[in-house]
């Protein structure tokens, strides 16, 4: 079975919830490598107090950045397990 794929753009400007339901924040990019094209984090944008307390990495723009193996789906919201922020 072939897994459906999203766009840059489709996902850009999307909600970041937790499973639990808690937001984050919006998708403002997402870093990757560039030799490998693995996706490495997303970058938030507006981001909630609630994601200030979680002690995330963050850029040297103070942007803050979740990693890409913490996201279980991508579909009206992009939906991240917790348990993989901390």
């Amino acid at each position: 079975m072939q897994q459906e794929k999203n766009p840059f753009n489709s996902i850009l400007g999307k909600m970041i919830v937790t499973k639990e339901g808690k937001r984050l924040g919006a998708v403002k990019d997402i870093t990757f490598e560039t030799k490998s094209g693995e996706l490495i984090n997303l970058v938030v944008r507006d981001s909630t107090a609630y994601v200030k307390n979680l002690n995330l990495e963050r850029t040297h723009t103070n942007d803050i950045l979740i990693p890409y193996n913490s996201i279980i789906a991508i579909g009206d919201f992009v939906i991240v397990s917790e348990e993989d922020l901390v």
